[in-house]
């Protein structure tokens, strides 16, 4: 049996439900592909973000160690120096202002720690740069959904 040749109109009236179909199908694929991107995306910010307060606090402490309790095994600079380049590491997957606040961190160290044990305006200036970072990665943390 030969089916009569229909015009498109008709064509679109008679297969309405599996164009509806269709159009509902790709819509929720480009959604959810979409929406999986971003949770990838807030899941490596803030796996970013705790590791960068983790090491943030092990430099606040190596700092108070080497500034006030002039332990020099305790607060040795080159571990500041290794703790102060892998938040900036960690920062650089996070998006501004904690990524300016992580280069701030590392020019401030870079000028002040030769002055921890010694000078208390070193020590301020680092700490300073210390909150200023954690301050900015917070907000992040919190700001994230």
């Amino acid at each position: 049996m030969k089916s009569p040749n229909l015009s498109i109109p008709e064509q679109v009236r008679r297969n309405f439900v599996a164009l509806v179909s269709l159009v509902i199908a790709v819509s929720s694929l480009s959604y959810t592909s979409w929406r999986h991107e971003q949770t990838e995306e807030n899941h490596n910010s803030r796996t970013a973000a705790f590791e960068a307060l983790l090491k943030l606090g092990e430099l606040q402490q190596l700092v108070f160690h080497r500034h006030y309790d002039q332990e020099l095994d305790k607060g040795n600079p080159r571990t500041g120096w290794a703790y102060v380049l892998t938040i900036q590491d960690l920062s650089s997957l996070l998006p501004p202002p904690a990524t300016e606040s992580a280069s701030e961190l590392v020019e401030t160290w870079g000028d002040h720690w030769q002055g921890l044990g010694s000078n208390q305006t070193s020590a301020d200036a680092i700490i300073g740069a210390i909150d200023n970072t954690r301050n900015n990665t917070l907000v992040l943390l919190r700001s994230l959904k």
